[in-house]
């Protein structure tokens, strides 16, 4: 345990509002053996300094008041009926197994994740037809390796087919949801977010 940081664990917490916040030489660790109950839990670190141990919410409220980039320790989180907002880069839900201790006991049921922007975020071990996702511009590939070959057929504007499409088959086998944010993955893939509906509309394994 380094002296300075910050640690929210060993313990049970309702009906409260939690800040996880710190100064730049600081990290936060959540968890583990924390049960947060009707909470609203306002991030405030970026990733780098945010370390996530097997935390349980229920029914809590998660706002990021910064963007989180590419952080899967929420693997190991238990998320039931929890709400988040703000916006989320490179994340992982849900239980993937083999990905880090404790990655396998991960759960992400009955959430909503209408209010956030996600971009390239993974849902695993779970039906994120269930869940409530991001509205277009967001949009989710359901169970993206299994459709890969079929998806691969359709005619992809810009780069998008080679890259994006073309990794689809690659995902785990965990990963039952992928969800982008059409103008940021249009810019990146040298297309437009008009360009990819036109062609997303329709499609079952698309949720829009």
């Amino acid at each position: 345990m380094w002296p300075g940081n910050i640690f929210f664990e060993n313990r049970e917490i309702e009906d409260e509002q939690v800040e996880l916040a710190g100064a730049e030489d600081q990290l936060v660790y959540f968890g583990p053996n924390l049960t947060l109950r009707r909470c609203k839990v306002v991030v405030r670190v970026p990733g780098s300094r945010l370390i996530i141990r097997q935390p349980r919410l229920i029914d809590c409220t998660i706002e990021f008041k910064q963007e989180l980039r590419n952080h899967r320790g929420w693997v190991s989180a238990v998320l039931e009926g929890c709400r988040f907002k703000g916006r989320m880069l490179g994340c992982d839900f849900g239980p993937f197994p083999g990905y880090s201790t404790g990655g396998e006991h991960g759960q992400v049921e009955n959430c909503d994740f209408s209010e956030a922007r996600l971009d390239a975020c993974r849902f695993h071990g779970c039906d994120p037809r269930t869940l409530r996702m991001p509205r277009w511009p967001c949009f989710t590939f359901v169970e993206p390796s299994k459709n890969a070959a079929e998806l691969s057929q359709l005619e992809w504007p810009g780069l998008f087919g080679k890259v994006v499409v073309a990794g689809l088959g690659a995902q785990p086998a965990s990963a039952t949801g992928l969800t982008y944010h059409a103008p940021s993955v249009a810019k990146r893939m040298g297309t437009t977010p008009d360009e990819l509906r036109a062609i997303l509309e329709g499609l079952d394994c698309i949720i829009l």
